[in-house]
């Protein structure tokens, strides 16, 4: 059994939850690294359950296919030893035995990381947006172009 301190407060649980959508082969796969405020593991699994379970529902795409969200369960749930702030760990994953070349490859350069890369759009991929949501995006996306527009129309008279 893993290290778990007397004054552990979080714990870093990974949910595995699939996408369907009707009318598509492929399901999409995500899986959410999400913090729980526990003291001990079994609180820390009940609670990472239950709000895997919460997530549980069906709506319709923009195209009015049928979408399905279920969980599927957890891939890992561990404690936290750190407090969260900057530069608290989180987690880390140990590689054993690795040479220097394996090494260096593990370091991307700055723009191959995540938080740089440009959204991707991948046409071939079940779109399991919510038309609802993308509805309200879309409202409030010309809300704004309507104030920008007002604005500057204030702005020139001035």
């Amino acid at each position: 059994m893993a290290y778990v301190p007397q004054d552990a407060e979080w714990f870093l649980a990974q949910l595995v939850e699939e996408f369907r959508v009707e009318g598509h082969r492929r399901n999409v796969v995500h899986i959410n690294y999400v913090l729980i405020k526990a003291r001990t593991p079994p609180e820390a699994y009940r609670k990472a359950m239950q709000l895997g379970k919460r997530a549980n529902s069906k709506w319709r795409n923009p195209k009015g296919e049928l979408v399905t969200h279920r969980f599927l369960g957890l891939r890992e749930l561990d404690v936290i030893h750190d407090r969260l702030e900057h530069g608290g760990e989180i987690m880390f994953d140990e590689r054993l035995g690795m040479t220097g070349a394996n090494t260096r490859k593990l370091v991307r350069k700055r723009l191959e990381l995540e938080a740089f890369l440009p959204i991707r759009s991948r046409p071939t991929r079940p779109d399991y947006s919510s038309k609802e949501i993308m509805d309200k995006v879309a409202e409030e996306l010309k809300r704004r172009e309507a104030r920008k527009k007002t604005a500057l129309s204030r702005s020139r008279r001035a």
